[in-house]
Order: structure tokens, then C-alpha cells, then sequence
């Protein structure tokens, strides 16, 4: 039986890395791509970094060696993902371009698609959807990105998604159009 969700019949294996500022949207973005490919079959491993910091990650700080480590350990097990011949979605907040480019590398260049979740600092401080601004403002959050720690917009990304001037269902329409035209192989 065929209906018009069932998985692709040629996928290669891709990896999506989301980033972005905390309170930009990522999570949501990526928890609404994983949904919508999930639902179509395609197997896809979720990697965010709230929950790699309480597994995997658990003992990492925030300064800039344990960051680029955390990153460093995230690449390598997306990497496995599409060893295996799984999508993986990566939502970290990879502030530096030289994160992002460790990132690639690790992951191959062919099989990376690092995605932004574009809102301005003053935009993702209002939303302030874990309290972590309020808390970074009193002092209580040090290395705090964006405020304390610097956040280098990325110099080339593969979609930008203007998150605060759109809804979240139709930034993620945009990432499902744009996930499901990498996904598909080479002349398939």
C-alpha cells in the first residue's frame, strides 16, 4: 500500500545542523523536521545539545575549550548516524565559525547542511523560552553566548530561516521543503 508519506525509494544518508542563538527557535525547528520525517518513514537521529549535555556531555562547561569539545563530540556522532545510513538532525547553538567548520569537516562537507535559525539577540532575549537571559543578566549564567560570549553569524549558510518574522509551522515547512530536496540521491 502507497500513500504520499511513505519514504522516498532512493534517500542518501544527510546531516542537518541547526544553529542558531538559545531562544532562536532551533529545538522547535528540529523537533518539527524529526516529526515530519519520522512520519514519512525516514529514520532520523536527534541530537540537541540540552539533552547531550545530560548524557554524553554531562561534566562539560561553557568555556571555550569544553564548547568546542561538546561540538566536537556531537560532529562525531552524526557522523556515525550517517555512517549507518541515518538523517540526523543536530541542534546546537555552534557559535563560532570555526565550530561550524570542525563540524563540517568531521562530518563531510557532501553530507552537511548546516541550517540558521535567524532572530535578532533582542528578539531571542524577550522570548527568553528557559530563563537563561534573566539569569545571564544577573551574573548567574557566565560565558553567557550572545551576551557574554561572542556569536559569529554564519558566513555561509545553506538556508536562513527569519524565525522572528514568521511562525514556527511555516519556518518549518520551509526546513521540510529543503531537508526532503537534499535528501534525495543523486538521480533518483
Amino acid at each position: 500500500m502507497s500513500t504520499a508519506h511513505n519514504q522516498p525509494t532512493a534517500l542518501r544518508a544527510s546531516v542537518f545542523w541547526l544553529c542558531g542563538l538559545s531562544g532562536a527557535g532551533k529545538s522547535t525547528l528540529a523537533d518539527l523536521l524529526i516529526g515530519s520525517l519520522r512520519e514519512r518513514g525516514i529514520p532520523v537521529l536527534a541530537l540537541d545539545g540540552d539533552a547531550l549535555r545530560q548524557g554524553v556531555n554531562k561534566g562539560l562547561g561553557f568555556s571555550a575549550e569544553d564548547r568546542a569539545e561538546n561540538l566536537r563530540r556531537a560532529a562525531s556522532i552524526a557522523r556515525l548516524a550517517l555512517d549507518s545510513g541515518l538523517c540526523a538532525v543536530a541542534s546546537f547553538i555552534t557559535p563560532l565559525e570555526r565550530h561550524r567548520r570542525l563540524a563540517r569537516e568531521i562530518i563531510g562537507a557532501e553530507n552537511f547542511s548546516l541550517v540558521f535559525a535567524d532572530a535578532p539577540f533582542a528578539v531571542c532575549q524577550q522570548r527568553d523560552v528557559k530563563g537563561l537571559y534573566k539569569r545571564a543578566a544577573s551574573g548567574n549564567v557566565p560565558q553567557f553566548t550572545g551576551m557574554t560570549d561572542p556569536f559569529e553569524r554564519p558566513a555561509q549558510a545553506d538556508l536562513v530561516l527569519h524565525t522572528e518574522q514568521e511562525i514556527p509551522e511555516s519556518s518549518a515547512a520551509k526546513l521540510l521543503a529543503f531537508t526532503l530536496a537534499r535528501l534525495k540521491a543523486p538521480g533518483a
